[in-house]
């Protein structure tokens, strides 16, 4: 078996995972702010949000990020002054520090303390894609 094509499987695996995430948790806060007052709700989204960001999330970033850094090494780290591949880098590290606003939302859910809109979580839902978008015909085309 091909030891680089098992590593991109499984970070390919990873990262769907995480993007699952990215692309439902805001969606779930969409809803949560537009039933912040119904308190039975509110706790039920609580439970998902926190379930979707500690027990998917989570580990689907890191793995993401540490199979992505072993592919890298298996290629070569010289390859790190491909233009593609500092570009895709970038746009990973923007795809976790967005992750880790949702975490700091899920954390004002938690301490009923959001200070955003349904139409905020709705606009800021398209964050994700775009950068998927992007960082697949990155990735594929290497244009750079």
């Amino acid at each position: 078996m091909n030891f680089y094509l098992t590593l991109k499987a499984l970070h390919l695996i990873a990262v769907i995972s995480w993007m699952a995430g990215l692309l439902y948790l805001p969606r779930i806060f969409v809803y949560h702010s537009e039933n912040i007052k119904e308190n039975n709700v509110s706790e039920v989204f609580k439970i998902m949000e926190f379930k979707l960001y500690n027990y998917i999330m989570m580990p689907a970033m890191i793995l993401s990020w540490i199979l992505g850094l072993l592919l890298i090494g298996n290629i070569g780290f010289d390859q790190l002054s491909s233009y593609w591949l500092q570009l895709k880098l970038f746009m990973v590290i923007i795809l976790t520090v967005y992750h880790f606003f949702l975490g700091k939302c899920l954390n004002n859910f938690k301490k009923n303390e959001n200070k955003y809109s349904s139409r905020f979580f709705r606009i800021f839902n398209e964050i994700p894609t775009l950068l998927l978008i992007l960082i697949v015909f990155v990735v594929v085309l290497k244009p750079l």
